[in-house]
Parts: structure tokens; sequence; C-alpha cells
């Protein structure tokens, strides 16, 4: 069976095709077209069958990373959306919680209230009231439902979403007011918040929900282009879209629920980076995904990566309540300008070039200096080898714009060349800092996973700047994410709100709402063809002790809810509670906020690498001068080229080199040690981790 992996990045659509009988891969680059991402993703397969000597209706499989949604939340270009809510809860969406995002600043970022996704003039109220337990107090008032939608219509509305009180208990107003709105405004987009996010905290719901519905056309209309285009490809195979919560989805589902691939062109990175490590027995790492125009960090602990949780979850600054891998990401790239901002200080980023002009290296018109201008000055790129020699550098045009900043620093050009990736890389250190250290995580007990196009350029320099002495680059970075995309299965979740205190639990009840649950994903994963052996069940429970504000996840014993089986279950809480936060309160009483099942499906999918044939000797290619700072003193190095396809596995080598391929350039500098193992990973060490690893420590 053959499968394609497309993740649309910023600057580049990566591409990978595998076929799953012969284990034989090819890889592929094409300009992304922002436009019309669907342009590139079309263009990508055609070439890549075309190199590999493939028809495209002998695909089986295409597997999607898509930053469709991710974009129209960080632009603020969403549909023109329309709530519908209780009467006197018009303002939810605006006034947010009473805790403010940054408890002491006066000029802080409120974009719920600065750009709002769902202008004032298209919320409306509507009579009709549920209370806490579910039960009808007010009627909903469907005319007023109808008189509402069809203002909403009149205002020429994209979509609608309906959003009431207590809707994560009984969701029939919502259900009804949505059926309504579909009568009156059949081509419009209609979700509630019950179906997106059935929990509790009504901001954070209907923000969910509004999300949702902003993203929802544009999402639609992408997935039915990207279908229809595939189809007149000869592609009639299934298509799946990566997801937040790091499964995968189908059409149908995310065109029901488009608020699950919010993160989809950014997961992938993260699962092919566990993938990989788990290939390289590297169980602990710390992610670096660096892309044209930003760097996306996630972690890795004990092979699994980690989720967000209530407090922290955010897509563009608005809260968000779905499963969603712990991903954070900062302005930080290839393309990333380096400038001198109005304070008279320097700065790299998070203004990016982009793909069109680009860099000034790419000849395209960029006339600003970069950090692709900056590495191509330094020596670490290579003019005449970037992406394996299909696009030649200016390396005229880079020592320029670097060179103009250079003057006005009164710094040399390799000096100013150095300090961009020293302010790039310091950068990325401290966004990992925050994800490790000021959560009780030593980043030295990790590797650090660089990939995407400009990821093995930095990772050595990050990894540096943490003390973290070993670094993994997997054998095709720049295409780890779409790599990602054929690792993993088809992944739902759902929810129900429980509100269980210890002692005085209703076993019968959870019971039933794990059933129903399960049920539900059961249903899911026959629409989409999954076998039932293929299907795998996991309940989870979001715990926290009675009067606390935020929930810890925690996992539920297969089978009937007794109570011996639920103190296994606080037991866990304790550990938990312990874990995250260095303390627990044995005697405190704990409540169940919410229950969760997550649905596994089973697909074809890459079980491993290729293994490198390379045999023989080492030999570079040819040397070249790069300059490294080591001792902070600023020296060149005559350097030589390897070809990263052709080292030999377990033949360790001494820094500094270049390792060449297609897809991206690996930089290990002169105080790191490397060697590629059996898959074609290089990696990389500090001499001190290699003196340690010589003398049997770990």
């Amino acid at each position: 069976m053959i499968v394609v992996g497309v993740d649309v990045g910023g600057t580049f659509t990566d591409l990978i095709l595998a076929d799953l009988a012969s284990g034989a891969v090819n890889i592929h680059k094409v300009s992304s077209t922002n436009a019309d991402p669907a342009e590139a993703v079309i263009t990508g397969i055609r070439e890549i069958c075309e190199r590999a000597n493939v028809s495209p209706s002998d695909i089986g499989s295409v597997f999607h990373g898509t930053t469709v949604a991710t974009n129209a939340m960080l632009e603020n270009k969403g549909a023109r959306t329309g709530l519908i809510t209780n009467s006197g809860f018009r303002d939810v969406l605006h006034i947010g919680r009473h805790q403010r995002v940054h408890h002491y600043s006066i000029m802080q970022d409120l974009p719920w209230q600065q750009r709002p996704m769902i202008r004032r003039r298209h919320r409306m109220t509507v009579d009709g009231r549920m209370d806490a337990d579910g039960r009808e107090l007010v009627p909903l008032d469907e005319d007023g439902v109808r008189t509402a939608a069809r203002r909403l219509g009149a205002d020429n509305v994209e979509a609608v979403v309906t959003g009431f009180l207590f809707s994560y208990v009984n969701p029939a107003h919502e259900r009804r007011a949505a059926q309504i709105v579909r009568e009156e405004l059949p081509d419009v987009f209609v979700t509630t918040s019950s179906d997106v996010a059935p929990q509790f905290r009504e901001f954070e719901r209907f923000t969910t929900a509004a999300m949702s519905a902003f993203v929802g056309p544009k999402v639609r209309r992408y997935v039915d282009t990207l279908q229809r285009e595939l189809s007149s490809l000869g592609i009639d195979s299934e298509l799946h879209i990566m997801a937040s919560n790091g499964g995968v989805a189908t059409p149908a589902l995310v065109a029901e629920r488009p608020a699950v691939t919010l993160m989809s062109g950014l997961v992938a990175g993260v699962r092919g980076g566990a993938w990989i490590g788990s290939q390289a027995d590297a169980d602990r790492l710390i992610t670096l995904d660096i892309g044209g125009t930003s760097a996306d960090i996630g972690i890795v602990q004990d092979g699994q990566y980690t989720e967000t949780d209530a407090r922290s979850a955010n897509i563009a600054g608005f809260p968000v309540l779905l499963p969603m891998i712990d991903i954070h990401t900062i302005g930080a790239g290839g393309g990333s300008i380096a400038h001198i901002d109005r304070g008279g200080a320097f700065r790299v980023g998070p203004q990016s070039a982009g793909a069109d002009p680009g860099p000034a290296a790419y000849g395209k018109g960029g006339d600003q200096p970069t950090v692709t201008d900056a590495n191509l000055v330094l020596g670490r790129l290579i003019a005449d080898d970037f992406l394996g020699g299909n696009m030649p550098l200016d390396l005229d045009a880079a020592k320029h714009v670097v060179g103009e900043v250079a003057g006005k620093l009164g710094r040399s050009l390799e000096e100013t060349a150095e300090g961009i990736l020293t302010v790039l890389n310091s950068n990325m250190a401290n966004a990992i800092r925050s994800r490790t250290v000021q959560k009780g995580i030593d980043p030295r007990d990790f590797t650090l996973s660089g990939f995407g196009g400009a990821g093995p350029l930095h990772a050595a320099g990050v990894a540096g700047m943490l003390g973290v002495g070993r670094v993994l680059i997997p054998p095709y970075p720049g295409i780890t994410s779409a790599m990602g995309l054929l690792t993993t299965d088809l992944q739902y979740d759902t929810l129900r709100t429980a509100f269980e205190i210890k002692g005085t639990v209703d076993c019968d009840r959870l019971n039933g709402l794990f059933i129903d649950m399960e049920t539900e994903l059961r249903d899911l994963f026959s629409k989409d063809g999954v076998r039932t052996d293929k299907i795998s069940l996991q309940r989870i429970g979001d715990l926290r002790y009675v009067g606390q504000g935020y929930e810890l996840k925690v996992a539920f014993p297969d089978g009937p809810l007794t109570d011996a089986a639920l103190d296994t279950v606080w037991q866990a809480f304790h550990e938990q509670h312990r874990k995250e936060y260095g303390h627990a309160f044995e005697q405190s009483p704990i409540e169940i906020v919410a229950i969760k099942v997550r649905g596994l499906g089973e697909v074809r999918k890459l079980s491993s690498l290729p293994r490198s044939d390379a045999s023989g000797a080492t030999e570079p290619v040819g040397t070249g001068r790069c300059v490294f700072r080591v001792d902070d003193e600023l020296d060149t190095y005559e350097t030589p080229y390897f070809r990263r396809d052709r080292l030999v596995p377990g033949e360790r080598l001494n820094g500094p080199a270049i390792l060449l391929q297609q897809d991206s350039t690996t930089v290990v500098p002169p105080d790191w040690t490397f060697a590629a193992d059996k898959y074609g990973n290089i990696l990389m060490e500090t001499a001190e981790t290699t003196d340690r690893s010589a003398g049997g420590r770990s």
C-alpha cells in the first residue's frame, strides 16, 4: 500500500511518499501557495508521484496537516459569525472571566475584546433557560430564535453558533435552536456549544464553539476543494486530516467539527518527533520544529507527548476547551527578520519574510536580513546545495542585507550574522525553559530533537544554551511533520461533565455515561469503516480537590466502576498532583469534574524507518570556511561537508561539520561529535557527553 503525508507550512509544503510493503520512502518539498493551499498540495503530490514513478491512482491513503484553521485565527480572518444565546447573557464572549491574563498590566491584549470573533451586533438573545441539573426553567422561545436567525441572515452571516447556559447537562434548547437556524438559513454553517465542547465554564465553552463557527466555512471549503482536486488527479482513496488531539480525522468529521483542526499543522511535528525518538531509543525528548516562520516546541516524556489543560490551552489568545497536544509556538524561523527596533534594541523576529519574497538569498526580491541570510553568510548553508541544489542561494544578496544592519550596529559582517543566530537561539532556549524549567522539568535530562527545514541548523546552538548534551536529528528533518502524519491512527475524543465527589459517587450514573460515550465512538469508527478489532478505547477523568479551580487528567480503569476501582483512581490523582505541584492532600475530598473516552481506530501506517545501507568509511565531499563562536571567540574553521546518506552507521566523527541533504542542512559545531544510527538518525553529543558515554555513564 502506498501512502502520502502532506504538511503545509508557511514557506514550504512538505511531502513524503511511502510504500508500506517495501519500506521505500520518497520525500519532496514545494513552495506553499498561501492564497490557495490546495494548489501546492496537488502540485506536490503530482511531482512526488513522478519522482517515485508511481501513479496517483495507486495511492491508498493521503494524510494531511493543514494550517487553514490556525491561520484564520492568527490572522483574525474567519467567517462573519453570529451567536444566539440566553436573554441577559449577550456579552459573555466579551466579558470573559474575572481573572486577568496578566494581573498587573493595564495595557494587556484581550483578544476577545479587541478583535472579537463575533461582533456585538451579531450576538442575539432569546428566552429559554435550563438549571444546573438540566431541568427546564423557561421554555425556549422558538419564534424568537426564528427572528434572530432572520436578522443574522439579513446581515449576511456565514456561520451561527447556539450557546446556552448548562447545555453541557441538557443540550435540548441548543439543538432545537440550531435546527431552527438551519431551517431559516440552509446555506449557513451552524454548530452548538454542546456539540463542540460539552463542558462547564460558559466563557470557554462559548469561545470554543465560536471558534469552530469562525473557522468552519473556510475549513469546509478547503476540505471540499482538496477532495475534489485529489479526485481529479485520480486519487479516490481515503483522506485523513491531522487533528489537534494528535490523531487524524475524516473529512466528514472535520466538516461537522472544524475546530478539531485548530492545531493540525503543528501537532504532526510532535508526533513525528516522538515516533523518531522511539526508533532511536530516546523516550525523553524536547522537540524543536523550526520552519520558515515559527518554532514549535513540544515535550515528550516516557514516549508520551503532553497535552494542554484548561488553564493554558489557547489559540491566538482565545481559550480552547478541546483535547490538544501541548505545543508552544514562537515567531522564530529561517525567514525571521533581523531589525533594530524603535528603542535601539537589536531583535530577530517575530516578523518573517515568509515564502514570497522570502529571504534576500532566495533572489525573489527580499530586501531585509533574515536568519537564512545569516546562516549563508557564516558558511552554514551552501549556496549551490540548498534543497539538494534545486534552489541556489544568492550569497551576495545575503551579504548586502546583513551588511546594512552591520553598518548600523558598527559591527563586522560575521559578528552581525552570528549575532542574528545568537538572538534567535536565545529566544528558542527561553521558550523551552518556560515549558521545562518553569514546570520543574530539567531539560538536561532530555534529548533535543531538531527538525523542520531550519531545526538541524540551530539544534546544537539551542541545546548548548540549555546545557543539553544530546541532539537527535531525524533522517528527513525537513519533512518530519509530514512523516508524523504517517505514524498516527484515527483518534476521537468524547466527554461528559460529571461533578461527582469522593464518598458520594453515583457509580451507576458514571458507568452509564461511559457506556454512552463508548457507543458514540464505536458508531463514529463504524462510519469510517474501521473494524471492531481495530478499535481501542481509553477512559480518562478530569479530577481536582474540592475548591480547586482547575483539574488534572487521570486514567480510569476499564470495566464497571466500583468503589474498589475508584480507590485506584483517587490514589492515581494524589500521585499526579504530587508530580505536578510537588505535594498532595491525602485527606482532602476529590471531585470528578468530567469523564472522557478516547478512541483509537487503527489504520495502515508507517511502522519503521528504512535502514541505512552506507558502508565502508565516511568521507567528506568537500570543505568550506564556516564561522563559529567557541569560548566567546569568533573564529573561522575549515569545515568538511558530508552527504547525510553516505554516513556509515556507528562511526562517530568530530565537529565542525556540515551535513548535506535535500530537505535540510545539519550544523555540527566544533565542540560536538556526531554519528549516524542504523536508521540514518544523527545523534550529536557534546565532547563531555561523549566522554561520559565512553566511560559507561548515562
